[in-house]
C-alpha cells in the first residue's frame, strides 16, 4: 500500500460507526488467565473497537506470508490518524513471536478500557500491531515446554519458518516488508515491542532491554537512559513489577553478571534505531504465571504512555534534532563491541542455584531452589564502543542490476538519484580480500562474518538509470549500515552480493605456462613479487599452481570485477 493509500485508508473507516457500545470480553477473561485469544478473535475484537470508537481505526497495511493482511490499529484523541511532526508516535508490536502472546492480551483489554473511559493521550499517536507474526499465530499449540502457560498459543517461526525478529534488514519475508512501509510511514518517536524471556529462573517477572544507549544520538540516548528509564523503572516498582534488564548472563546463572544486549539492526529494536526510535523489547518471565505476565506487560505500557505524553514535546524534539544531525554526520559504526572494562552494579532478586544428580542421566544437572531466594548486587555491562567505523561518502552508486538492494533502500524512504545519461564516474571501490561464512545457514543465508576489504579508487563506466544514494539525509545511518560491506548486518553480510565471490574466468594450465613465461620475462617487478612470495612460503615455492595463480592474479587477463563490492563511493 502506497503512503497515499494508507494514510486515505486512515481517515475513512472500515466499519460504520455502532449506535452504542458494548462490553467487550477477551477469551483471556473468560478463561480467568488460562487461555489467550485466537487470530481471528484478536482481529474481530479490533474490528468492534472500531466500530465503536471515532477515535480508533483498523486498517491494513501490506501482505503476510501466509496470505492474510497484516493490520494496524490506531488510536487518536482528536480522530487524526496521521503521523505529524508535532507529536509522539508510539508504536506497540505484538506477537512477533506468538508463543509469547502477553502484550495481545494486554493490549486488547488495555485499548479497550483506554477507548471506554475516554482517557486517551492528547499528545500521542497510539499505533498497534495486533499481531504481527499473522502466520505463527495460526499455527496453535504447545511448543514452548519452558513457559508457565497459557494452554495453547502460536509458533516462532512464520509459515515459511523465518524469525520474523531477524528479518528488520534482509527482508525475506512479506510480513517484513509490510511492517517496514508501515514504520517509515508512522515514523515511530518510540516503540514496544513485547515478549517472553527464556534463560535464568529468578524472582522479577519483568525484565526488559532498551536500544543500546551508545548506539543512540545522544540527544535520545541521554534522555531514554538517565530520564525516562529511571522514572519508568520507579513506577513499574511501585506497581510491584520491579524491573530488571533482561538476564542475558555469561554463565548458566545470572549471578556472574548480565551482559547488556547488542541488538543489531536484524532485531526489531536495532532497526528502530537506524531512525533515532528509541525502543523497548519487554521480556516477560516464562516460569511466572501467565496472569502476572499479561498484568506486567500491560503496566510497562501504561507507564511508558504516561511518560511519553508528560514528555511529548522533548521527544519530538529531541529525535528532530537527532535526524538532523544524521544528515552531516561525519563518521558512522558499521560493527560494535562490549566494553567489559566498564560495569555497573545493579540490584538483582533470584534464586540460589546448584547441582545434583540428574534423574535422567545419572550426571550433574541445574537447578534453582526457590526455597532460598536472595538480593544483592551484581555486575551489569551495558558499555559498547564502535568496531568497525567508516567516513561517509557523499554518496554510494548501485548499479541498476542490484535490484533487490534498490528495492530495500526504496521501501526504507532512502531518497534515490537515477542517472539521466551514460556517464564516466571515478569512485573508490572495495576489494573483498577475506570473509568467513557458517557451514549451516542462519535464517535462511550463510551470514558473513570477518569481513575485510581494501580500496582502489577506479574510473568505471555507469549507466543511465544506475542509482546514486546521497548521504545528506535522514536515513544515513540505514543507508550506511546496509551498504557497507563490514557492517554486521550489511547487505553483504546477508549474502546479496555473493556473485561476486565467484570467478568465472579461469586458465587451462599447460596453455597459461607459455603466457606466464613471457610476462615474467617482460616484467621485473612482477619476477621480484614472485620470487619474495616463494621465498616467504615453503608451500607456495613448492606449488606450480600456486605460482601460475600468483602471475594470472596480476596479468592483465585476471577479472577486475571478481570480489569487487559493486557498491562505489563517490567522495
Amino acid at each position: 500500500m502506497t503512503k497515499h493509500l494508507l494514510w486515505l485508508a486512515c481517515l475513512m473507516p472500515f466499519f460504520a460507526p455502532a449506535q452504542s457500545t458494548t462490553t467487550l470480553v477477551t477469551r483471556y477473561e473468560k478463561t480467568k488467565g488460562r487461555e489467550t485469544a485466537t487470530y481471528a478473535e484478536v482481529i474481530d475484537w479490533y474490528k468492534q473497537l472500531d466500530r465503536q470508537y471515532e477515535q480508533a481505526r483498523l486498517i491494513e497495511v501490506g501482505k503476510t506470508d501466509i496470505g492474510k493482511p497484516l493490520h494496524l490499529f490506531l488510536i487518536a484523541a482528536d480522530k487524526n490518524f496521521r503521523s505529524t511532526p508535532q507529536r509522539v508516535t508510539l508504536l506497540i508490536n505484538n506477537g512477533i513471536h506468538p508463543g509469547e502472546p502477553e502484550g495481545i492480551d494486554a493490549t486488547m483489554m488495555w485499548v479497550r478500557d483506554m477507548l471506554k473511559t475516554g482517557k486517551l493521550p492528547k499528545q500521542v499517536l497510539l499505533a498497534i500491531v495486533p499481531v504481527y507474526n499473522v502466520d505463527g499465530c495460526l499455527n496453535r499449540g504447545v511448543s514452548r515446554i519452558n513457559q508457565n502457560g497459557p494452554i495453547e498459543y502460536g509458533f516462532r517461526g512464520n509459515s515459511r519458518n523465518f524469525d520474523l525478529n531477524r528479518d528488520f534488514i534482509k527482508n525475506d519475508t512479506e510480513n517484513a516488508r509490510s511492517w517496514q512501509r508501515m514504520f517509515q510511514e508512522l515514523k515511530p518517536h518510540v516503540m514496544i515491542d513485547n515478549h517472553t524471556s527464556n534463560g535464568a529462573d529468578y524472582q522479577h517477572i519483568l525484565t526488559y532491554f532498551a536500544t543500546q544507549k551508545d548506539k543512540l544520538h545522544p540527544l535520545v540516548s541521554g534522555y531514554m537512559s538517565q530520564s525516562f528509564q529511571p522514572e519508568l523503572d520507579k513506577a513499574l516498582t511501585a506497581r510491584r513489577f520491579e524491573p530488571v534488564p533482561y538476564v542475558n548472563n555469561f554463565s548458566n546463572t545470572p549471578e556472574s553478571g548480565i551482559a547488556g544486549f547488542n541488538d543489531m539492526p536484524r532485531y526489531s529494536s536495532g532497526y528502530a534505531a537506524l531512525f533515532n526510535c528509541f525502543s523497548f523489547v519487554v521480556e516477560l518471565h516464562m516460569l511466572k504465571d501467565y496472569p502476572s505476565r499479561v498484568d506486567g506487560t500491560r503496566a510497562f505500557m501504561e507507564e511508558s504512555l504516561k511518560l511519553i505524553e508528560r514528555d511529548a514535546t522533548k521527544i519530538v524534539a529531541n529525535k528532530q534534532q537527532a535526524d538532523q544531525a544524521l544528515t552531516t554526520q561525519p563518521t558512522f559504526a558499521v560493527s560494535w563491541k562490549s566494553d567489559r572494562s566498564r560495569t555497573d552494579s545493579i540490584p538483582f532478586a533470584g534464586f540460589r542455584a546448584d547441582y545434583k544428580p540428574s534423574d535422567v542421566s545419572g550426571l550433574k544437572r541445574l537447578y534453582y531452589d526457590r526455597s532460598a531466594p536472595f538480593r544483592k548486587q551484581i555486575a551489569y555491562w551495558n558499555y559498547f564502543v564502535p568496531d568497525v567505523q567508516v567516513k561517509r561518502p557523499n554518496a554510494y552508486l548501485i548499479p541498476q542490476g542490484w535490484t533487490a538492494i534498490i528495492e530495500r533502500l526504496e521501501r526504507n524512504g532512502v531518497r534515490l538519484q537515477r542517472l539521466r545519461k551514460d556517464s564516466t564516474l571515478t569512485v573508490n571501490a572495495y576489494y573483498v580480500t577475506d570473509v568467513k561464512s557458517p557451514a549451516r545457514p542462519y535464517e535462511g543465508h550463510f551470514l558473513h562474518t570477518g569481513v575485510q576489504v581494501r580500496t582502489e579508487t577506479l574510473t568505471i563506466q555507469a549507466y543511465a538509470g544506475d542509482v546514486l544514494v546521497p548521504t545528506n539525509q535522514v536515513s544515513n545511518r540505514y543507508i550506511v549500515e546496509t551498504l557497507e560491506p563490514q557492517g554486521t548486518d550489511s547487505f553483504f553480510a546477508w549474502n546479496f552480493f555473493d556473485s561476486i565471490l565467484d570467478q568465472k574466468e579461469h586458465f587451462s594450465a599447460y596453455v597459461f605456462e607459455d603466457v606466464a613465461a613471457d610476462l615474467l620475462k617482460k616484467d621485473p617487478k612482477l619476477q621480484q613479487l614472485l620470487a619474495e612470495k616463494k621465498a616467504a612460503d615453503k608451500a607456495f615455492a613448492e606449488s606450480a599452481g600456486a605460482q601460475l595463480e600468483f602471475i594470472y592474479r596480476y596479468s592483465p587477463y585476471y577479472e577486475r570485477t571478481h570480489t569487487r563490492y559493486p557498491v562505489y563511493r563517490l567522495e
